[in-house]
């Protein structure tokens, strides 16, 4: 058994499909099938179901195809890794979601570059699931987002919980109050980002108007966020943002705390499980420095 035979399972497997599963992997359907078979015979038990359509999984084959995932997913981690070790020049590869560019992350990229003037340092925007792919195929190396994502193959540290604030347009019956609750804003249009892909912080906001017996009158989805505060200056609707937002000020958007102390979002920094380069700890060691200068609570891990 070699990786090539664990590969073209997982994409059989996938696409439900031997055509399909052959075309995606470019090769000819007689060599697929043949060496599906021959991967059958070396295990000694069959993993695809014969004449079903779609092609389904026996229950060895099911076994095998999230182990077979597992292990090419590490190897691809694997080979990032020593690329990057082998690699004369330092380098560090960074993603994040754009909404953390309001908070600490622009002066961590500073500060950074200015300590580690010899580290190549490039920045992705990409949604928190984006970032998770780009992790384990090696095009990251470090990812800022808000989704807590389970994934075997990749460390999740919880550096914040940043708290929520309403984004009202200015002149909004509501504000002139001192705080307001989500009860308020049910009968207001939601403006939720990003549109997709999801799961993303919308699904974040939405659970907790549902997690409180709410239902929002009308949800607008956003691209993104300039995009929602924008809508909500035009006076469409109302949003659920990050305080750090609030420093994009603007006349024609107002923001309010909200009543409940829960409402908070993670801030998060995944890498890639076995991976312990120097660039790494030395980003995260600065990044509890800054925030202890600024003061700013954060969660000791």
């Amino acid at each position: 058994m070699d990786l090539r035979h664990l590969r073209y399972f997982v994409v059989v497997a996938e696409e439900g499909n031997i055509t399909r599963a052959a075309e995606r992997l470019h090769i000819a359907q007689p060599p697929l099938s043949r060496q599906i078979q021959q991967l059958e015979e070396e295990l000694a038990v069959p993993l695809l179901v014969r004449g079903s359509r779609p092609l389904t999984l026996t229950e060895a084959g099911q076994f095998f195809y999230a182990h077979a995932r597992q292990l090419l997913s590490q190897t691809r981690e694997l080979e990032a890794m020593t690329r990057r070790i082998g690699t004369i020049e330092r380098k560090l590869s960074i993603g994040f979601v754009g909404s953390t560019l309001y908070g600490m992350l622009p002066k961590v990229i500073r500060r950074f570059r200015s300590e580690q003037s010899t580290t190549e340092l490039t920045l992705h925007e990409m949604t928190s699931m984006e970032q998770i792919s780009a992790l384990k195929e090696g095009k990251i190396d470090v990812g800022f987002g808000r989704i807590r994502h389970e994934d075997p193959n990749v460390r999740r540290i919880v550096l914040r919980e940043e708290r929520l604030v309403a984004a009202l347009p200015s002149g909004h019956a509501l504000t002139d109050r001192p705080v307001i609750s989500l009860l308020d804003l049910v009968d207001d249009t939601l403006i939720v980002f990003p549109k997709a892909p999801r799961p993303s912080f919308a699904d974040q906001i939405l659970a907790s108007f549902h997690d409180r017996g709410l239902e929002p009158k009308k949800i607008y989805e956003a691209r993104e966020l300039q995009v929602a505060i924008g809508l909500v200056a035009a006076g469409e609707g109302v949003a659920i943002v990050p305080a750090s937002v609030q420093g994009l000020k603007r006349e024609d958007v107002c923001y309010l705390p909200l009543q409940d102390h829960n409402m908070v979002s993670p801030i998060i920094l995944s890498t890639r499980l076995l991976d312990e380069s120097r660039e790494i700890k030395l980003l995260i060691e600065m990044i509890i420095r800054i925030y202890e200068e600024e003061k700013i609570d954060y969660i000791r891990y």
